[in-house]
């Protein structure tokens, strides 16, 4: 069974995955997501009037925390030594949403996929938790791998990195 699932030992049960023989390579990976919020909700958000404060700084906070904290939230990944970690929002007050932008980067010997997932979800979950006063339909979605680079699978580019956009060195 072990052949098959990495994350199996020969008995069926759960494990971590042993990566202390593999190399270390640089590794980099950027997640992205999406909040959609009402356009009255937007221009709040927009204009850092929100109740609570401005939305954007404190989900940045949060989500470079949650790249830095990802082995305690997900069991089965290893704790990294982060080299960076950033979250960056790209907003369309016309559509009212707010794409989020979540990058980590280390040399270890696994990637940091995870890191970058993790800081793109808690980004937007702090988005709502600080809209959530004005509004409580607000949308999450749209979570995925834009892009990584490193280790034995290489690099990955996802269909919707935008053609005109350089790719990370």
């Amino acid at each position: 069974m072990s052949e098959t699932f990495t994350h199996i030992d020969a008995d069926g049960r759960t494990r971590m995955v042993d990566v202390g023989a593999k190399s270390k390579t640089r590794r980099l990976a950027i997640a992205g997501g999406e909040v959609r919020l009402a356009p009255k909700t937007m221009q709040l958000l927009a204009t850092a009037a929100l109740p609570k404060g401005d939305a954007l700084a404190t989900a940045k906070i949060a989500g470079i925390l949650a790249a830095k904290r990802t082995a305690d939230l997900i069991p089965l990944c290893h704790p990294l030594p982060l080299a960076f970690a950033d979250v960056r929002f790209f907003v369309d007050e016309a559509a009212a949403i707010v794409r989020i932008e979540a990058e980590a980067s280390t040399t270890a010997e696994t990637g940091v996929e995870m890191e970058a997932l993790t800081a793109a979800s808690v980004a937007a979950l702090t988005i709502y938790d600080m809209c959530k006063a004005v509004q409580k339909d607000i949308v999450l979605g749209e979570i995925r791998l834009l892009f990584k680079s490193g280790g034995k699978s290489g690099t990955y580019v996802a269909p919707e990195w935008p053609t005109d956009r350089p790719l990370p060195a």
